[in-house]
């Protein structure tokens, strides 16, 4: 495999292509599939912005119009940079799509830039980059906007250039190391343990060479806390307004049996790590890894200590959100993604140069069927027959949306997450679920200025609420709109 080193561009250049292709059909889609809640909470702030007030600090849902609808949860970086191309082509989910895609390409070549400033060695990074683009945790987000898609990307940059101011020693890449680690940070606030990096290398740094760097290294630590004062900020503000969140307190307010703990485990170690943030096809390559750190006693080296520092601290969000993350929350795990591809391509590239033809030949063929893998474990994702929210409110969108004023406000439900049905009929209002709605609330939004009752519910025939129903001008399948009184 030694060739395709002569070849590392056309391949970097191959991937995204490939991946485009595979993404095409489902690049034209509206938001469906896993996580459409979290999606779909992500594009209305892109929209609001978009249509409304460009703001940065006033990210508005749809929800609750009586009030001024802004909600301040992570910086939202990313979605006003979107805002700013809806502003210049129009409002095309497209847009979101293809945003979204080019963050993606822009993180495998990060990844590829990265383990090359780490290995130094261009298969050992193709093959990371190859693996790490057909993840189907990355393959099936790459094109779905959310934050934590950002926030990767940002991550991973910010590593590409830590250690190329480790090998190099200039302070320019110090910082856009930490520029990047910022805008992460913002975007998300897991990844500010990226900072474990420096911290990592300047701890080991005093074990090694004792007082020999000691002004550098505070300086170093006096500019990164420095940089982190904006997203520290932001979260320290914006936090006590989460009323009932549970990442705040995380597994302080755990909840969980001890028997529920473990299934989450082994959840996450057995199905999780190996079949979405992995591969099956890269799990070799994985655990290949670490039997080469063995056997090669990589973890003799004191630049070991880096890794090890980075990781842990890693885990540690992970045991401390693991009532959060459970088994449902796949992309909380994007602060593991570059780690576990340096495992990948140091695994899978010794195994490619093995002294057995065999091992190579495996090599080679787990790393063609990657995209396969991939494909066949995220395709049911993009189901349009079943798009993870009612169906008569995807596939009667349009309708929907013209039935109404674009003003007018509206009552919408069943929807739990108060957020895909106010996008998919493009209105404001007041949501309700669980076929809950007491006909005094009805009455208040009402009097509020709701004029029309969008539902999938059998609360319309309900006598309290049928009192306030002027008449029915939609009824298709389970999706009925009224006219309220």
């Amino acid at each position: 495999m030694k060739h395709l080193t002569k070849y590392n561009k056309l391949v970097l250049v191959l991937i995204p292509i490939l991946s485009f292709a595979m993404h095409f059909r489902v690049i034209q889609l509206d938001l469906i599939g896993i996580h459409v809640w979290r999606q779909t909470q992500t594009q209305t702030v892109i929209n609001n912005f978009a249509n409304e007030d460009l703001n940065i600090l006033h990210p508005k849902y749809n929800t609750n119009p009586d009030t001024n609808r802004i909600m301040r949860m992570e910086f939202p970086i990313m979605q006003w940079i979107f805002a700013l191309f809806f502003k210049l082509f129009g409002n095309h989910i497209i847009i979101s799509r293809i945003l979204t895609f080019i963050m993606g390409i822009f993180s495998v070549w990060g990844i590829y830039a990265m383990l090359m400033n780490i290995f130094d060695n261009k298969l050992c990074a193709l093959i990371g980059a190859w693996a790490f683009n057909f993840s189907p945790e990355f393959y099936y987000y790459t094109i779905n906007p959310l934050p934590d898609n950002f926030a990767l990307c940002c991550a991973i940059w910010s590593a590409v250039f830590f250690f190329s101011w480790v090998n190099s020693k200039k302070y320019y890449y110090l910082v856009l190391s930490f520029l990047f680690l910022t805008a992460a940070a913002l975007a998300k606030l897991p990844f500010i343990l990226y900072a474990s990096l420096p911290i990592g290398y300047i701890l080991v740094d005093f074990f090694k060479n004792k007082a020999l760097h000691t002004r550098r290294n505070i300086l170093i630590l006096l500019f990164l806390l420095f940089m982190l004062c904006a997203p520290l900020a932001w979260y320290i503000k914006v936090m006590p307004t989460w009323n009932g969140n549970g990442i705040i307190k995380g597994i302080a307010d755990n909840k969980l049996k001890p028997l529920e703990i473990l299934d989450i485990l082994q959840g996450n170690l057995i199905s999780t790590l190996p079949e979405l943030l992995i591969n099956y096809g890269s799990v070799l390559f994985f655990v290949a890894g670490f039997w080469f750190i063995f056997k090669r006693k990589v973890f003799q080296k004191s630049s070991f200590a880096i890794f090890l520092i980075w990781g842990l601290s890693i885990l540690s969000y992970f045991f401390f959100e693991m009532n959060m993350i459970a088994k449902v929350h796949d992309y909380y795990l994007f602060p593991f993604m570059p780690l576990i591809f340096i495992l990948v391509a140091y695994g899978g590239y010794h195994l490619s140069i093995s002294p057995m033809p065999y091992m190579r030949y495996l090599t080679f063929f787990l790393l063609l069927i990657l995209p396969v893998t991939a494909y066949l474990r995220t395709v049911s994702r993009w189901n349009t027959e079943q798009p993870a929210l009612n169906i008569d409110f995807y596939n009667y969108k349009n309708e929907l949306r013209q039935l109404t004023g674009k003003n007018d406000y509206c009552v919408v439900g069943n929807d739990e997450s108060h957020f895909i049905l106010l996008y998919y009929i493009d209105k404001k209002g007041w949501v309700f679920d669980h076929d809950y709605l007491p006909p005094a609330q009805l009455k208040e939004w009402i009097n509020k200025g709701a004029k029309y009752l969008y539902t999938d519910s059998s609360i319309d025939t309900l006598p309290g609420i049928k009192e306030h129903l002027a008449g029915k001008i939609f009824d298709k399948n389970s999706a009925r709109v009224y006219r309220l009184k």
